[in-house]
């Protein structure tokens, strides 16, 4: 009985393949068009792109450090803000209102 060497497995597993797409970039784009009689009724542009964010930033994307929805440091300031607002308005308004009697039970 004879043994065959073993051979050293050359495929690539799935850590590889996403650092590999992480480096470099993954770009998916497609069209879908809704037409009824030669009249395009919808037009829908899909463009995906799968990278890092360091790649990102190397070919100019980075619109997540200015939308004010995905910035933690403004959105912190903003909700201190709001509550300070808050409490300014609640102390406005119960120096306007005057205080209510206690119920008077005879």
């Amino acid at each position: 009985m004879t043994l065959e060497p073993r051979r050293a497995y050359q495929g690539t597993n799935l850590v590889d393949i996403l650092d590999r797409i992480l480096d470099k970039g993954l770009v998916v784009a497609g069209d879908v068009r809704i037409s009824l009689a030669n009249v395009e009724l919808l037009t829908i542009r899909i463009r995906l792109l799968v990278c890092s964010i360091d790649k990102a930033e190397q070919i100019g994307l980075n619109w997540w450090r200015y939308d004010r929805f995905l910035s933690t440091s403004e959105s912190e300031d903003t909700i201190t803000r709001l509550e300070q607002r808050i409490a300014e308005l609640e102390r406005e308004l119960a120096a306007r209102e005057p205080p209510i009697p206690p119920s008077v039970t005879e």
